[in-house]
């Protein structure tokens, strides 16, 4: 029989040798006891998870350490899946393998989740800016002490005001996770893995913490180095774009006091993907027609809808005419918005 624990830390491991011991050390640190330290082998070509098998052996936890291996490179989504069916906690919090966490980072959502009764509970985070293996700056994200313990209103406040949309720094109740049976998007190569799982999270949580205490520490390195061009695929962008059209239908939302809130959201990222389409239209391997662009932001919402709602009538609106002009009017319409994303042909 496996063994219990209070908590499960899922790390998906793939070609991170440089900076698996980072976030190794601080997982291990945790002054809170109960802990499953779960690594996902993703099949990359380096030595992290020999690395990982000498924690194993040598570390005072690492009795608590286990290792589960994926058939085949899967992608980030593919390994949360695979930890969340194989955790043995009855909480599950994800940690970036670049990342690392603060020593009291576990105890501090536990006790939280304990005192409040909570299925999900967020400490803050800040970002550490590293250029050529050098940090250069800090930022920190604090959100203040709230506790939600009605339905709705908790994910009334998410979309209205927001929480991170990455996957890590909060304990899930993974009894929540079973009862919905949620499950990451199995996308690929980046395209949202993260935000098509958090997106809806709120809509199935009604106790809920964040905490004003900075519990994580999210590397972002050589962010302003140029990138190597290389060739974007179409398959794992449509993949992000279904996972994206499957929450627009979830009809049964409608009503809800953030409903059109959460599709001005989802309708956001949907337009950060057109830009993609359009404005690194030759960078596919296979470029999408000025056609596919348009239909693809199509907008669940009436336009009376839309209008007659108590929030996000503008953006909406923007957002819904995309979808219904001429294809070329659609991609014409979008230029401003590939600048304000960031897109442009290189």
């Amino acid at each position: 029989m496996s063994k219990k624990y209070e908590v499960t830390i899922g790390i998906p491991v793939y070609n991170v040798e440089k900076y698996i011991r980072l976030s190794l050390d601080s997982a291990l640190a945790q002054t809170f006891q109960s802990i499953e330290f779960l690594f996902c082998d993703d099949c990359g070509t380096d030595s992290s998870i020999d690395i990982i098998k000498e924690y194993q052996q040598n570390h005072p936890r690492g009795k608590d350490i286990r290792i589960v291996h994926q058939p085949q490179n899967l992608g980030i989504g593919a390994a949360r899946n695979r930890m969340m069916d194989e955790a043995n906690g009855r909480y599950f919090y994800s940690l970036d393998a670049d990342d690392s966490i603060a020593p009291n980072a576990i105890e501090l959502l536990w006790n939280a989740a304990q005192e409040h009764q909570a299925d999900l509970v967020y400490g803050s985070y800040e970002r550490v800016f590293i250029e050529d293996d050098k940090e250069v700056g800090r930022k920190q994200f604090p959100y203040p002490f709230r506790v939600f313990t009605d339905p709705d209103i908790y994910a009334d406040y998410v979309y209205h005001w927001g929480v991170q949309g990455m996957n890590w720094n909060y304990i899930l109740s993974m009894d929540v996770v079973r009862r919905y049976n949620l499950r990451a998007t199995e996308v690929g190569h980046g395209y949202g893995e993260d935000f098509t799982f958090t997106i809806d999270l709120p809509t199935y949580i009604t106790r809920a913490v964040l905490l004003p205490d900075i519990t994580y520490h999210y590397y972002n390195r050589d962010v302003n180095k140029p990138k190597k061009k290389k060739i974007l695929s179409r398959k794992y962008l449509n993949r992000a774009i279904d996972a994206i059209a499957q929450k627009k239908r979830r009809s049964e939302l409608l009503g809800k006091r953030y409903y059109s809130k959460r599709i001005s959201i989802l309708m956001m990222f949907d337009c950060s993907f057109a830009c993609e389409m359009v404005g690194r239209r030759d960078e596919f391997d296979e470029p999408f027609s000025n056609r596919e662009v348009r239909d693809m932001m199509w907008h669940p919402m009436t336009f009376w809808e839309i209008v007659t709602a108590k929030s996000g009538r503008f953006h909406n609106v923007l957002y819904w005419t995309f979808g219904v002009v001429p294809p070329f009017l659609c991609a014409w319409l979008l230029k401003p918005m590939i600048v304000r994303y960031g897109v442009y042909k290189r």
